[in-house]
């Protein structure tokens, strides 16, 4: 089969218009890159003409970026590939059937991780919409996080099915998983290796084609479709589960009655050939849209096997989703934090005034999917608080009203808990924020470690409760 792929792939020639579906995160700064390599001649966004986010098309046309925080050198970049005719959005995917290449980065969440099943739809109809339009010889990437074997299996059969076409006879197709962060979006994908992994030899060829215009330090790395699938979920994974070890290392030590940070440095301290001691920072939780889910996309990819394909101890519980729930569990000890902090000054959580800090799940930036601010907010206001929300970069969040005003948001609190890291909230003036409160021990519970001195804000008056600062959570309460 890949010898008639090739000969259409030779008779069609380079790739020069590429399309990238979803205009978000991960699209939007791909497609500025595509749009900006020299080898490539058009780039069109697809991007839906819905209520929540047609407002993009718009933006993206303007050479706006509609993505808020701080974005080194992608609204630079937008507004010269426009200005230069090389990038368009749209909503009109006939014109996929211009396109020599097209990628997918489209959200593919869990509804309910515990039964393992996750929701494709929005990804299902990216691919739908792909495949109406796909013609002889053009490349389908996937960038989208999926379930080990989807690009061999769901994502091939939806394309062949709306095309009448048939993958590595027909037309390529590929997995190329992005590996970004926000607040550097443009940097990672320049500077990141790219994994590219085809379900053939010419498939993979072909995607490597389209990626490596797009590197300067990075490199691609070509293996198979299913192992770049496992690449993606697996490397979010052992993040997670580092991130695990620290926040399971910080509770031990408030137990214990000592600073995570001291143990933290001097663990990170022992350096020598054949030594790895990578430990990442605790705190109050994890969000985002990867590394809340690709944990259950891994773990579903060997179920998906059958109960006999893994060799596994017993009853055991799996390492990998164990980690995950300990990440979900720190938004609820936030809480537990919090009402300690509270009742030291004499106040419950029932009727107390909550400050929340920080909306996003990561520092100086607008994104706050996942957020692990929001159970932390659900459960306050269960047990009877009143929380008020501030962060500098978030806009709008569905049903949660979300100020920039940090005075207002800080005027009467009984409680200021932190919960994102920006900038904004490093340096925070104990007298200042006691004087706002305006009572006489307000409480501070720091899940980011961005009190800088604990001390100067317990001489002050205040409750002070931190992540893994069992050396000063137990502190007497002074004035």
């Amino acid at each position: 089969m890949s010898g008639r792929l090739s000969s259409i792939i030779e008779q069609k020639g380079p790739i020069k218009t590429v399309g990238v579906v979803g205009m978000g995160y991960v699209g939007i700064p791909a497609a500025a890159l595509f749009a900006d390599a020299p080898v490539f001649e058009h780039v069109y966004g697809f991007q839906r003409d819905s209520p929540s986010s047609g407002y993009k098309i718009a933006a993206l046309n303007r050479g706006e970026s509609p993505l808020k925080g701080e974005e080194p050198g992608l609204e630079d970049l937008l507004h010269t590939v426009v200005s230069a005719g090389k990038f368009s959005c749209t909503a009109d995917f006939s014109k996929v059937a211009e396109c020599d290449a097209v990628t997918l980065a489209i959200q593919t969440p869990f509804k309910d991780p515990k039964d393992l099943i996750p929701d494709f739809t929005p990804l299902i109809e990216g691919i739908e919409n792909v495949g109406r339009h796909l013609t002889e010889g053009t490349l389908v990437v996937l960038e989208s996080t999926i379930t080990p074997g989807t690009t061999t299996g769901m994502a091939r059969e939806i394309l062949e099915k709306e095309s009448g076409l048939v993958a590595g006879e027909d037309f390529a197709l590929a997995h190329a998983p992005e590996r970004v962060m926000v607040g550097r979006l443009l940097k990672n994908i320049r500077e990141h290796d790219r994994c590219v992994g085809g379900i053939d030899d010419v498939s993979t060829h072909r995607a490597v084609e389209l990626y490596a215009p797009v590197l300067t330090s990075g490199r691609v790395i070509p293996m198979t479709a299913t192992a770049a699938e496992v690449t993606k979920t697996a490397e979010n994974t052992f993040r997670d589960l580092q991130i695990a070890a620290a926040n399971q290392l910080a509770l031990y030590c408030e137990a214990m009655g000592i600073n995570v940070y001291d143990v933290r440095a001097g663990i990170d301290s022992l350096k020598g050939e054949g030594i790895t001691r990578a430990i990442l920072w605790p705190g109050a939780g994890v969000g985002g849209h990867c590394l809340t889910k690709d944990t259950y996309h891994l773990e579903r990819g060997v179920r998906m096997l059958g109960p006999d394909a893994l060799d596994w101890p017993g009853e055991s519980a799996s390492l990998y989703v164990t980690a995950r729930q300990i990440n979900d569990f720190m938004p609820a000890h936030m809480l537990t934090l919090t009402a300690s902090a509270l009742a030291q000054a004499g106040k419950t959580l029932k009727g107390a005034r909550i400050a929340l800090l920080g909306w996003a799940f990561i520092n100086d930036s607008d994104d706050a999917r996942n957020t692990p601010a929001e159970p932390f907010r659900d459960a306050a206001l269960a047990a009877g608080a009143e929380v008020a929300v501030h962060d500098t970069w978030v806009e709008r969040y569905p049903g949660v009203e979300i100020s920039h005003d940090l005075a207002a948001v800080l005027d009467g609190a009984d409680a200021v808990v932190v919960f994102a890291g920006h900038k904004d909230y490093r340096g925070l003036a104990p007298a200042d924020i006691k004087a706002h409160c305006g009572c006489e021990h307000p409480a501070i519970v720091d899940g980011r470690n961005v009190v800088a001195d604990p001390d100067a804000f317990i001489e002050t008056g205040f409750a002070y409760r931190g992540i893994g600062r069992g050396d000063k959570n137990g502190h007497a309460l002074k004035g």
